[in-house]
């Protein structure tokens, strides 16, 4: 599903011009500070469809003709298409605050037909505006708010925004707000570091039948069922310390053996991770940790560089820890570097094999997280002079 962006337009595209506030005339167009460049890359590189919202008092009296308000207007939607920066719709509220009418903002009636689209998530857009009103319009249509604004604090209010603000406490609006700004550049890098798609992946073998869900930034949550009650939780540790959201359900053949469901289950993770990093733009790549757990060292490092090997320094002195034949704990990061394309090197020490190896899984998930992160100064770049991952 895709998602918007409701963007108001004067305070917000172009700067408001007090007293009247109306911008009747070519001279009084000033856009916002570096609108044009960040929206232009918000629309390039992100995934949003753009709304543009406002409210224009009397447009259309003999206070504020038609005939004035369009052909400016439209010279602001010309400029801004010279940047590919197009909006999907565009809705203009005519009346006065006084009428109440349930299409001003923050009244959601002029959008009210995307709420029943189930082609937009509503839940995962943002209203950017810089009125207290858009922040309330963010609040009635179910979605979040960035506030752009030199001083945007709760005491300065508008007439209007008393008259809609009186029933509403401060901490309701908080909830809803997800950023304060006064700076394009900011909107643009918290935007950028948002992610919300979710990967899906399935593996059909004669021996197994994996399917795994990842999101990559999200909060650490799992739900694992291999079959192998070890195997769930090592996976358990992945999830938990990358922050990577992951569900796995694996079926093999473990009537045979552990072999074929470890095997198949490295291979597939690998797959679905490597298609989550997509282009790979603007990831730390590398990854590093060390990780004790009482006895126990683990030490990993991994780079995302699209070439597959895999170094391994442990030993396991059991033949098996829990149903898991310990020789599968090299063969399933040898699935899984193969698979993601990744050089891994892990190396640990100790005599306990049960801390040994959950110390290992931890410090990969730990590993991962730091080579995943997004670096919000240059995430449009790929971490290579070769300019490909």
């Amino acid at each position: 599903m895709k998602k918007i962006l409701f963007i108001d337009r004067d305070g917000t595209i172009i700067q408001e011009n007090p007293p009247t506030y109306q911008i009747d005339s070519i001279d009084k167009i000033n856009f916002y500070p570096k609108v044009i460049f960040f929206l232009s890359k918000i629309v390039q590189e992100l995934n949003y469809d753009l709304v543009m919202i406002s409210n224009q008092d009397g447009l259309g009296t003999d206070q504020f003709p038609d005939k004035i308000f369009w052909p400016i207007h439209n010279h602001i939607l010309n400029i801004l298409k010279t940047e590919e920066i197009h909006f999907t719709s565009v809705h203009i509220d005519k009346t006065f605050p006084k009428e109440k009418s349930p299409n001003r903002k923050p009244g959601i009636g002029m959008v009210s037909n995307y709420l029943k689209s189930n082609y937009y998530d509503i839940s995962k857009s943002f209203v950017i505006g810089d009125r207290l009103t858009d922040v309330l319009f963010a609040k009635n249509l179910g979605c979040k708010s960035i506030w752009i604004k030199e001083n945007n604090h709760y005491k300065d209010l508008t007439k209007e925004e008393k008259d809609y603000y009186y029933n509403i406490e401060e901490k309701d609006l908080k909830k809803t707000i997800s950023l304060k700004t006064d700076s394009w550049e900011k909107i643009y890098e918290y935007l950028s570091s948002i992610k919300t798609k979710k990967f899906v992946h399935q593996r059909i073998t004669l021996e197994t039948n994996v399917k795994i869900t990842i999101f990559l930034y999200g909060k650490g949550r799992s739900h694992i069922q291999t079959g192998l009650g070890f195997f769930d939780h090592l996976l358990q540790q992945i999830a938990f310390h990358s922050y990577i959201d992951l569900n796995i359900q694996t079926k093999g053949d473990l009537y045979v053996d552990d072999h074929h469901t470890i095997e198949d289950t490295g291979i597939a993770l690998g797959e679905i991770f490597h298609q989550a990093l997509e282009s790979k733009k603007g990831i730390e790549r590398y990854g590093f940790y060390s990780l004790p757990m009482d006895d126990s060292l683990a030490t990993i490092a991994l780079d995302l560089g699209g070439r597959s090997q895999l170094f391994w320094k442990a030993k396991f002195f059991r033949e098996k820890i829990g149903k898991i034949s310990t020789e599968m704990f090299f063969h399933f990061f040898k699935s899984f570097s193969s698979s993601a394309k990744c050089n891994l090197h892990i190396h640990a020490i100790g005599k306990n094999d049960h801390h040994k190896i959950e110390s290992i899984f931890k410090c990969f998930g730990r590993a991962i997280k730091m080579a995943i992160q997004k670096d919000s100064y240059t995430n449009t770049k790929i971490p290579s002079t070769k300019g490909i991952l």
